[in-house]
């Protein structure tokens, strides 16, 4: 017996027969008061994000200003016209979202329509996300709770950036080295 299972053998004997203990969790699920367009908006701008705050109306004319001369893939499901269909070739991929978190500035993606698949948002060196202003919720409890757990969920919090080589930054190792996004309210 290796000295993993001589510990786990010991606690075994010492809690055998021992009441079950209901552990309670208060979490919490909300976040009352405040202006959450606001906070994600903060949170994600302190992620080095770019962040316009723009009326719905507006947001055709700032994706137009926002996307310049770039060849952009444009997945299934986004309304809007024309793009780029060679992932290989684009500059950068525009997308929906599923929902955004406020407190931590976290854009998540379902790969729902509009969304495009995990390669799509993770191989372009440029991301603009456009996020409703009716899919932002105040925590991570209330994302979670409008989330299916069966799909594939990418959660984006700010640029893609790592410091694991010498403890220098470096950006867009995993995913895009930009992210954009205009909140539409």
């Amino acid at each position: 017996m290796g000295a993993r299972e001589e510990i786990l053998a010991k606690v075994r004997k010492a809690v055998a027969g021992a009441e079950e203990v209901a552990i309670p969790r208060h979490y919490r699920t909300e976040r009352h008061g405040g202006d959450i367009i606001g906070l994600f908006a903060e949170r994600v701008d302190d992620y080095r994000a770019i962040v316009h705050v723009v009326p719905a109306a507006e947001v055709p004319g700032k994706i137009d200003e926002c996307l310049g001369d770039r060849r952009m893939f444009v997945p299934d499901g986004f309304d809007r016209q024309g793009g780029w269909n060679d992932l290989k070739t684009a500059d950068g991929v525009i997308t929906n979202c599923a929902v955004g978190i406020a407190e931590t500035g976290t854009i998540v993606l379902d790969h729902g329509p509009g969304q495009g698949t995990r390669a799509q948002t993770l191989v372009p060196d440029y991301h603009l996300c456009v996020v409703r202003a009716d899919q932002i919720v105040a925590s991570v409890p209330e994302a979670v709770a409008r989330l299916d757990p069966a799909r594939p969920l990418t959660w984006i919090s700010g640029p893609s950036a790592t410091s694991d080589i010498e403890l220098n930054r470096v950006e867009g190792v995993h995913g895009p080295r930009t992210l954009e996004v205009i909140i539409s309210t």
